[in-house]
């Protein structure tokens, strides 16, 4: 005896997801996934499962990737000591070394591995690459009352985007590394969630998305369930002044103003844990973590009503 399963349910899905794939198709997507994900194989996969549908479906895709615990790793193992001043690492002459062999090599490498297993047609490429990311190296700073010299960090002046725009035009999705240079072709270990940022204006991406292995923006740090459906620039800023935002998730907020000013129509935060995140926030309303936009009066009502 024949034991089928019930079709309907991948009918019904289907037709759920058909208004979405209409509305996003030939659209471009930045997505920013955090150096975690990439040391757990099962977390990589399911990520990159659902960014090869994404690509299948036709919304163009650039994936920018952080590797942080993976930069740790190797510099623990030299007997170099990483050391982060709000959120962001703090990159001496030694450790611009590592992260350029870390980000650009092994993270990016992996990477590229898997979207050949999963048949996406990737390529990769840096902040350095045709000029891709100009900056120059961040003066000292005062940070918390104390001068901080972040050493061979940068702060972006232009994206020149032609190069993610060739390869789009080309059917092809870029995986980003954040090491950029300057224009003497010194170096600089920018934020991966500021490269995000910056590419997704110059762009004028759909959406930024930011996959980080917290569940969403939490409005109390101490409850993981407090996380806040949707918010805008003026409810970003509330929060940060409440102590709501804190270490990773301060660049990842400066990240969202500039992506939003700079025209990316929205920003989700997401976490990379939580099972097939990207494809619910971005083919049903409720969605799996914060969104972000403007002003949240733009937000559709069935968008409110959903809490997302």
């Amino acid at each position: 005896m024949n034991h089928r399963s019930d079709p309907s349910v991948a009918v019904r899905a289907l037709r759920s997801a058909a208004p979405y794939i209409r509305m996003f198709k030939g659209k471009v997507f930045v997505i920013k996934a955090s150096g975690g994900v990439f040391g757990e194989p099962a977390a990589t996969r399911a990520l990159m499962e659902q960014v090869a549908i994404l690509h299948q479906v036709g919304i163009r895709v650039v994936l920018v990737h952080g590797g942080g615990p993976q930069l740790t790793r190797i510099q623990e193992s030299l007997g170099i000591e990483p050391r982060l001043v709000a959120g962001r690492r703090v990159t001496d002459e030694k450790s611009i070394e590592v992260t350029s062999m870390v980000l650009n090599g092994l993270v990016n490498t992996q990477i590229l591995g898997i979207c050949r297993e999963l048949a996406i047609p990737a390529v990769g490429v840096s902040g350095v690459d045709a000029g891709l990311v100009r900056a120059h190296r961040r003066p000292p700073v005062a940070v918390d009352g104390q001068t901080v010299d972040y050493g061979f960090v940068g702060d972006i002046d232009l994206i020149d985007a032609k190069v993610l725009q060739q390869l789009l035009d080309d059917g092809l999705m870029p995986v980003v590394s954040p090491v950029s240079a300057d224009d003497s072709g010194t170096l600089l270990n920018i934020n991966a969630d500021t490269v995000a940022a910056a590419i997704g204006a110059a762009l004028k991406a759909e959406k930024l998305m930011l996959c980080t292995d917290a569940p969403g923006i939490l409005e109390s740090l101490e409850d993981p369930l407090s996380i806040i459906s949707y918010t805008d620039l003026a409810g970003l800023e509330r929060l940060k002044e409440q102590g709501s935002l804190k270490d990773g998730m301060l660049p990842k907020a400066k990240a969202i103003e500039a992506a939003i000013r700079g025209g990316v129509r929205r920003v989700h935060v997401i976490s990379y844990k939580s099972a097939d995140s990207i494809l619910a926030e971005v083919f049903t309303n409720e969605g799996t973590g914060t969104l972000i936009v403007e002003n949240v009066a733009a937000l559709t009502p069935a968008e409110q009503a959903s809490g997302q």
